[in-house]
């Protein structure tokens, strides 16, 4: 392991103090000092000149879906070369850690939009553990580019207990052995050093394969008795709840702040996605935060909203996205999974009224704004559709816009891709967002949603937002309260060792040009990902940004691109562990 003297950059340590310029040193992967005088180089240390550069601990990703990509590429150089260096497993009730291969693949690839039989091949042929503490030791074992950590999933451990089907039928529920069982296998998770436990009760979240395909999840069917009942293990351990809310009602996020409630009883420390600034409901946020203030300070809580520091925005192959399964016929259409079939129901007279009377109603709940005019083509056979708005279709072939999408997916199914920005579309509201105190930045999915998601990048538009209201002269944030919520505020919140630049602390680090933090940031690219045949997912990158990244001290990123070592050899990352409420 090469010894590191970083000089001059300007450094920020992870808390809110003020930065400095200084010089970091790494010996043997520990930071050994930091100073703001010049350090006198040691024979042999590789000398970084970082004059202009600015040096942050690695970035903290708490709600990813890498459970499956991270057997077949365990460097996650998608999410590390952005200064990404821990990352967690587990979130929405999904894990890996115990069940059945098929049940899991069922369970995890529909709705986080990820190939079904990548996800099967992958589990058939790497599974050999059924425990958390056995699945610590398999992540320990392999080469890991970055740290990971994991929450304990409740669908898998729902379905590993009951039995899938049991588990996926209404009305079914555990018996009082089966609960036990249930909480035996969260506090073999917590005693592994898993941060908490994941639930999910988000009904358009459905499940894959062919034997139970559109039920929702195993965790959605779970009343909130059996979620108590869990949660009193979580609370008596101070552990996190973390879930899902129907963000279609939007109600039930009620149940979720009464679990985290404080009065008479420890708070239950609770994170639930998402805060945005929602198209479709401008208001929602400011009402959600007031929502979240009243717990935390009235109740006496400890909740967090997970919010993202950019738009939400999302690219769709035809109807195959993730926002149809929050109607009936849109969910009717993403139940079929041969595209020949989903093709001849756009053409159903039948079908087609139905569908135009649910996406026009708007008093059914939706969380997607449902509005044509807010799209854009981007590929199509018929290249004379590019750059137009289905809206702008319709009007062309003087049709309704739902009619004219209707025949466009007849048309030319998956091959038609568009692209619409649902939430965080308006800069002084995000901004706002991002510097309410009762949120945690986050909530990248990276690992998911291949087609339709890219928020990869995240902690960097995050300083882009900061930094472009400071180059304006309208600051809203310090830059060190930016990276104190991309890192140590998160790494406090979960316990885990990370998140900070310190003396005698692993050396996870990152470098950055600042003057790249640009609109750069969001170009597109379609990545090819080898151990999938070279499906390509769509992320964003800018290699220039990120000039180095650090983890454990060994270099895991150089000039914007990962090292041949990286996912190859290990010493990089390692599973961390826990320490909240031990």
């Amino acid at each position: 392991m090469a010894d590191t003297l970083i000089k001059q950059a300007r450094i920020f340590d992870g808390s809110t103090k003020a930065s400095f310029i200084g010089d970091v040193r790494i010996k043997d992967g520990i930071i050994q000092s930091i100073s703001k005088t010049e350090l006198t180089p040691n024979p042999g240390e590789t000398v970084v000149d970082a004059k202009g550069l600015w040096l942050t601990p690695g970035f903290i990703d708490f709600h990813t879906h890498y459970d499956a990509e991270i057997e077949m590429a365990p460097d996650l150089s998608e999410s590390v070369r952005h200064g990404v260096t821990t990352i967690s497993l587990g979130s929405c009730s999904l894990s890996l850690a115990v069940g059945d291969p098929t049940d899991l693949a069922d369970m995890f690839s529909r709705v986080e939009a990820i190939p079904r039989k990548n996800v099967l091949s992958i589990l058939e042929s790497k599974k050999n553990w059924n425990s958390a503490s056995e699945y610590k030791s398999h992540l320990n074992a392999m080469p890991l580019g970055p740290n990971v950590t994991s929450f304990a999933g409740h669908s898998a451990i729902r379905a590993h207990v009951m039995g899938l089907e049991r588990s996926l039928t209404k009305g079914e529920k555990p018996t009082k052995q089966e609960l036990e069982k249930m909480n035996h296998h969260l506090e073999e998770a917590l005693d592994a050093g898993f941060m908490g436990l994941s639930i999910n009760t988000l009904v358009w979240d459905k499940m894959d394969g062919s034997r139970f395909r559109s039920r929702p999840l195993p965790s959605t069917y779970a009343n909130w008795s059996e979620y108590e009942y869990l949660n009193k293990t979580l609370r008596k351990r101070g552990k996190v709840f973390q879930g899902v809310p129907n963000v279609s009602t939007k109600i039930n996020v009620l149940m979720f702040l009464k679990e985290a409630f404080g009065i008479f009883r420890k708070p239950l420390k609770t994170t639930v996605i998402s805060l945005m600034d929602v198209k479709f409901d401008p208001g929602l946020y400011k009402l959600l935060n007031v929502v979240g203030r009243i717990t935390n300070t009235i109740f006496r809580s400890d909740f967090k909203f997970q919010a993202l520091p950019e738009p939400f925005d999302l690219y769709a192959d035809g109807m195959d996205v993730v926002v149809f399964e929050e109607f009936a016929a849109g969910a009717k259409a993403n139940h079929i999974e041969d595209e020949l079939e989903r093709k001849q129901l756009m053409k159903d007279p039948t079908y087609r009224s139905w569908f135009k009377r649910q996406w026009t109603n708007w008093f059914l709940p939706r969380v997607f704004h449902r509005n044509f005019k807010e799209t854009k083509i981007v590929d199509a056979p018929d290249k004379s559709l590019i750059g137009k708005s289905i809206d702008e279709v319709a009007k062309e072939k003087g049709v309704h816009s739902v009619t004219a999408f209707l025949d466009l997916v007849a048309e030319h199914g998956n091959k038609v891709r568009w692209y619409t920005v649902m939430a965080n579309h308006r800069k002084e509201p995000l901004q706002k967002i991002v510097s309410y105190p009762d949120i945690l930045i986050g909530f990248s999915d990276a690992g998911a949603h291949l087609r339709g998601m890219a928020h990869y990048n995240f902690p960097l538009r995050m300083l882009k937002l900061v930094r472009d209201a400071e180059l304006e002269k309208k600051p809203f944030m310090s830059m060190e309260k930016a990276v104190h919520r991309l890192t140590g505020e998160i790494g406090d919140w979960f316990g885990i060792d990370a998140g900070y630049i310190r003396e005698g602390k692993r050396a996870d680090l990152v470098l950055i040009d600042p003057t790249k933090l640009d609109d750069s940031l969001a170009k597109d690219v379609e990545a090819p990902m080898p151990f999938m045949e070279d499906f390509k997912r769509w992320v964003r990158r800018n290699d220039d940004t990120v000039k180095q990244v650090y983890i454990n001290g060994k270099l895991a990123i150089d000039q914007g691109k990962p090292v041949a070592a990286l996912g190859k050899e290990k010493g990089y990352g390692s599973f961390l562990s826990s320490t909240i409420g031990t």
